[in-house]
């Protein structure tokens, strides 16, 4: 393999940066939830040096608290809000040329169906099959999903926590410099391996990555819902200009 990333990562600082090296990862990508794209893209600028190249990602938010759908964009040049339909972002992503590619099939409520995947086979350009908060049911069903639907796959390490980056990555088989060649190199299909740990220290990220999640899904949800306001990746945020007022789902 010519190029190591991992693909998507929730969590950024020294700590996540010296593990990425110390894994012999050439690139990840920050997709933080609930943060605008220029702070995102800002910060990891600031993480990039000649070793590692951290990319800006939008795992947008589709749909309403109750009934929603993760997407993951790569290479996007302007600001997608969270909280509208699943067809106004395809869409944008569409129209930006960004790379579309699907985190956690069929995991939990919170991400694309296999008749999501039909619908839009022609947007997205690549589907994950491995990622260590998964469970080996929910690995093996994203594998089998990925391969009936003749999809490229890709494995990420879905760190919530800075040590769980780099169990798990995708290997491209060309060489790779820049936000746009990783693009296109998603975009096109390029020849790519999955490569993760299934031993024990991959046991132990899955262990503390879904204590996050249980986490993420009570107090956090909670303090999301009920008590921080507005979030700043709402389509009614002045940041989007009204934009995305007529498509909000709520």
């Amino acid at each position: 393999m010519t190029f190591r990333i991992d693909c998507h990562v929730k969590v950024l600082d020294d700590r996540v940066v010296e593990r990425a090296k110390r894994a012999n990862l050439d690139a990840i990508v920050y997709a933080p939830h609930f943060t605008r794209l220029p702070e995102i893209r800002e910060r990891a600028a600031a993480y990039s040096d000649e070793e590692l190249l951290v990319l800006p990602g939008r795992e947008v938010f589709t749909g309403s608290w109750r009934n929603r759908k993760h997407v993951l964009a790569i290479g996007l040049e302007e600001p997608v809000p969270d909280f509208i339909p699943l067809e106004a972002a395809m869409a944008e992503f569409d129209r930006q040329d960004a790379a579309v590619v699907v985190p956690h099939p069929e995991f939990a409520n919170v991400s694309l169906s296999e008749t999501d995947l039909r619908t839009y086979a022609e947007t997205v350009d690549a589907v994950e099959i491995f990622n260590p908060r998964h469970l080996p049911t929910n690995n093996c069903r994203a594998r089998k999903l990925t391969a009936g639907l003749s999809l490229p796959p890709f494995a990420s390490s879905y760190a919530h926590m800075p040590r769980s980056v780099g169990v798990a990555h995708t290997g491209f088989d060309v060489a790779l410099e820049n936000e746009a060649e990783i693009v296109t190199a998603l975009a096109d299909g390029i020849g790519r391996r999955v490569v993760y740990d299934n031993g024990l220290e991959r046991w132990r990220t899955t262990a503390m990555e879904l204590g996050h999640f249980a986490y993420e899904n009570t107090w956090k949800k909670v303090d999301r819902l009920f008590l921080s306001g507005t979030e700043p990746t709402h389509p009614h945020h002045i940041a989007y200009d009204g934009r995305f007022d007529d498509v909000a789902v709520y």
